[in-house]
C-alpha cells in the first residue's frame, strides 16, 4: 500500500487525470491528480459551482487522510448529479477512500459498481485491481483460513487476464505469486499433519495439489521430498524414485534433494523417472 500511496502523491504533483491513459508513471496516479479538480466554471451548468465546490473539497479531504469525510462528498456528488462525468469519477473515488481507510467491503462494493456501471471505461482496470488490492491485503499467515488469499489469487489472475497490457497486470502477477505461495504453505502445513498421524496417502494428496497446482511457489523443493518419503512409507518405490528424480533434476542442490538422495540410498533405491507417473507428465519425462 505504501508504493500505491506514493504514486498518488505523483499524481497530485503531476497533474495526471482520472480519465488520462496509462502513461507507466503507475497506478492510481491518473486517478488522483491535481487535473481531476472540477472547475467552478461549468458554463450554463447552474449546478455546476456546487459539483465543483463538493467534489475538490473529497479531493482536500484524500489529500489530508481525511477519508470517510471524502467517502460521503463524493457519495453526495454521485447522489445529486447521478449522470454527470463526475458522478463516474467520484464512485472510483469513494472506491479509493474505502480502500484507505482499510474498508475492504466497501471498497470492492464500490469498485465492483464501477466496473457493472462502466464495463468499457478506461479506468475499469484499475477498479478490478483496487479489488484484488482489497483481498490481497487481508490475507494473514498461512496458518488461518485461507479463504482470502484464493479471492485475492482469483482477482489477482483476473486482472493479468482483461488487462493485460496495463501497469496493474504487471503488478498482478508479481502478487499473484505471493498468493500462491501461501496457499502452498497451507497445503504443506496440512499435508505435515496428515503425515505425523500416519495418514500418507491423504498427505500425499496435499502434497500433489502443491505440485500440481502451485508448481512455481517456494514450496515445491519439500512438496517433492515429501512425496518420496511417503512414497516410501506406503511401499510405492517407483513413485519415491521418480519424486526424487524430479527434485534432482530442478533443484539438484537443494538440501531437499540431498535429503531424498540419502532416504533412498537407505532403501538401496536411486532416483529413477518412472515414464507412467503422475509426475512426469507434469514435469515431462
Amino acid at each position: 500500500m505504501v508504493g500505491l500511496v506514493a504514486l498518488l502523491l505523483t499524481g497530485c504533483s503531476s497533474g495526471s487525470s482520472l480519465l488520462s491513459g496509462d502513461d507507466g508513471e503507475g497506478f492510481a496516479a491518473k486517478i488522483f491528480g491535481s487535473g481531476d479538480a472540477v472547475s467552478p466554471d461549468l458554463g450554463a451548468d447552474p449546478d455546476g459551482e456546487p459539483i465543483a465546490r463538493m467534489y475538490n473539497s473529497g479531493l482536500e479531504d484524500i489529500r489530508n487522510g481525511n477519508y470517510r469525510t471524502a467517502v460521503k462528498k463524493f457519495s453526495e456528488v454521485e447522489r445529486q448529479h447521478p449522470y454527470s462525468k463526475w458522478a463516474t469519477k467520484s464512485i472510483l473515488m469513494q472506491a479509493y477512500a474505502q480502500y484507505q481507510r482499510n474498508a475492504y467491503p466497501e471498497s470492492i462494493s464500490a469498485a465492483e459498481r464501477f466496473i457493472q456501471l462502466h464495463p468499457g471505461h478506461r479506468d475499469a482496470a484499475y477498479a478490478q485491481y483496487l479489488i484484488a488490492l482489497c483481498h490481497y491485503e487481508q490475507i494473514g499467515d498461512m496458518r488461518r483460513d485461507p479463504t482470502a488469499a484464493r479471492k485475492s489469487l482469483a482477482e489477482l489472475e483476473e486482472v493479468a487476464r482483461r488487462y493485460p497490457d496495463t501497469p496493474y497486470a504487471q503488478d498482478a502477477r508479481g502478487k499473484a505469486n505471493l498468493a500462491r505461495d501461501v496457499l502452498a504453505g497451507k497445503e504443506m502445513e496440512v499435508g505435515r499433519y496428515y503425515q505425523r498421524k500416519k495418514a500418507y496417502l491423504a498427505a500425499i494428496n496435499r502434497y500433489k495439489t502443491v505440485v500440481e497446482t502451485y508448481q512455481t511457489s517456494s514450496h515445491t523443493p519439500e512438496a517433492l521430498y515429501r512425496l518420496t518419503e511417503n512414497y516410501m512409507q506406503l511401499g510405492v518405490r517407483s513413485e519415491a524414485q521418480t519424486a526424487a528424480a524430479v527434485l534432482g533434476h530442478n533443484y539438484p542442490n537443494s538440501q531437499w534433494y540431498k535429503d531424498a538422495y540419502s532416504l533412498l540410498q537407505g532403501g538401496g533405491l536411486s532416483p529413477q523417472v518412472d515414464s507412467g507417473s503422475w509426475l512426469s507428465s507434469i514435469f515431462g519425462s
